[in-house]
């Protein structure tokens, strides 16, 4: 059975996790990677979202990519290939203290993504964080989206596919004020 999917209130502890996340993750790949991004719904102020972090490591190519894979494992991630979606490799946790680090710690449900800086999936992720950013009123609309989902969808792929409509319509928005 799957579990229930949870939106929660905007929570102000999410960024602060985000930032104690990105500085572990900077002294072990920072001086090979161009960023460390929050993505995603978390990384929206006011925002309500499922309390799990999407955390995007841009790269400038994939010629470091097998040099962040094998530091990342050294933290107790592991690369779990694109899982479908081209330009944006994900991995997982060993455990829930991953990143391992000296204090032992319970770190927040998160997702690692590794993408280079002219991935598509990477600029799809920050057109859209950026545009929730700066229209409260779409982000309101996404989070009533998104909690009419959360009781209703039978499953996860559901709830996803729920959401591409309007996901779509917003990056097109966004795509189109840059333009």
């Amino acid at each position: 059975m799957e579990r229930k999917i949870e939106i929660a209130a905007h929570c102000t502890g999410w960024g602060e996790t985000f930032l104690e996340l990105k500085s572990v993750l900077n002294q072990q790949i920072g001086d090979i990677v161009l960023g460390i991004e929050h993505v995603g719904s978390t990384s929206v102020k006011g925002l309500a979202a499922k309390p799990i972090l999407d955390i995007d490591i841009i790269i400038e190519s994939y010629h470091v990519f097998l040099e962040v894979t094998a530091r990342l494992k050294e933290l107790g991630y592991f690369h779990e290939g694109d899982k479908g979606i081209e330009e944006r490799e994900a991995f997982g946790r060993r455990d829930n203290e991953v990143p391992w680090k000296k204090d032992k710690r319970s770190w927040m449900e998160h997702h690692l993504y590794v993408c280079s800086k002219d991935s598509k999936e990477l600029t799809r992720h920050l057109a859209f964080r950026n545009y929730l950013r700066e229209h409260p009123g779409t982000a309101d609309e996404y989070a009533q989206l998104k909690r009419r989902l959360a009781k209703t969808a039978a499953s996860r792929e559901a709830y996803t596919f729920g959401k591409t409509a309007f996901i779509e319509r917003v990056l097109e928005t966004a795509f189109d004020e840059l333009a």
